[in-house]
């Protein structure tokens, strides 16, 4: 099943219900928005696998044509939003361009807290103050769970798991060292998210969803030229490894999305990377120095992972960043 939220001026939106090819959508009687429909999970789901299915025969009562442009990200904003560092070669090579010392346990996950009260959607353009704050991208995938009891383990948190999505994790990287540096998490390094179009239940992805991971290609173009295709399956933690070490001493809410970090596979060079850092890391080791941009206004950024049968999973995600717009003060 494929759910979107359509912008309709409140701060959550309006639930859809998206046909698998992603071409009409309706809005479901039974529940209002995305928050709604994961918190009473078990009472709406086989409601909304119903219209689904009258969506995917061409029967749905008042269905129109979807339009990724209409809507917000899947959830608008979340409760919670954890994002790991869950494939370790990214991380290597970080560490090997920059001479980087990390305490890091190769049996413990690397996690941050995020700013989860705003997302864009897929479409959105994407405003940052300055080029000099070196805007980044980083492709990802998300879990979205239903309420996880504490000390949830690792066979059977996947249960837990309702829902996944595609997203951009927007980084400035000029900030993003000094922020480590103090000793603290990310805050302007990490700025808002970008979400693709639709939230996909996990029978969506066929047998590409297994050992709690997306096997799949993620697809990222850099104003219109291919940058990387890194494959989900190298995760060296499991979705089902996080959420247990999360919930090892706390209770997770419905509606908690967790991110994977930026996808990232040992055979770089044939693949390519998923984020500019990792890009310009490589090209530190290789040459010296970095020779690829950050990004300037009016780039253009598209992300997509496509299942077996060529069908975009998710929907794409296509955005520019642009200047912000300054508020002058009184």
């Amino acid at each position: 099943m494929k759910l979107a939220t359509l912008r309709d001026g409140s701060r959550d939106g309006r639930l859809l219900v998206v046909s698998r090819e992603l071409q009409t959508a309706c809005k479901p009687a039974c529940v209002s928005t995305m928050q709604q429909a994961i918190d009473r999970w078990d009472e709406v789901e086989p409601l909304l696998q119903d219209i689904y299915a009258q969506l995917n025969r061409g029967e749905a009562p008042e269905s129109f044509r979807f339009d990724p442009r209409a809507v917000a990200a899947p959830f608008p904003r979340a409760y919670q939003f954890i994002d790991a560092s869950a494939f370790l070669n990214h991380g290597d090579i970080m560490e090997r361009a920059y001479n980087l010392t990390v305490k890091k346990d190769k049996a413990v996950p690397i996690l941050i807290q995020r700013q989860a009260d705003d997302f864009y959607g897929p479409c959105d353009d994407y405003p940052f103050p300055s080029e000099a704050d070196n805007a980044d991208f980083e492709g990802e995938v998300a879990v979205v769970l239903d309420d996880v009891p504490s000390g949830t383990r690792a066979e059977d948190a996947l249960g837990h798991v309702k829902l996944l999505m595609l997203f951009n994790d927007v980084s400035m990287r000029t900030h993003l060292f000094r922020e480590l540096g103090m000793g603290f998490g990310f805050i302007l390094a990490k700025p808002a998210t970008v979400f693709a179009p639709v939230a996909v239940t996990p029978d969506e992805l066929g047998d590409a969803w297994r050992d709690g991971r997306v096997h799949l290609d993620l697809r990222v173009e850099r104003n219109g030229e291919w940058f990387g295709n890194p494959n989900g399956r190298e995760m060296d933690f499991s979705f089902a490894d996080i959420v247990a070490h999360i919930a090892y001493n706390r209770r997770l809410g419905a509606g908690t999305v967790i991110g994977t970090g930026t996808f990232s596979n040992k055979d770089v060079g044939k693949v390519g990377s998923a984020c500019l850092a990792e890009r310009r890391a490589l090209e530190t080791i290789a040459n010296g120095e970095a020779s690829t941009p950050f990004l300037r206004y009016g780039e253009r950024l598209r992300f997509d992972m496509l299942d077996g049968a060529g069908q975009s999973v998710f929907g794409a995600i296509d955005h520019r960043f642009v200047p912000a717009a300054r508020k002058e003060v009184q």
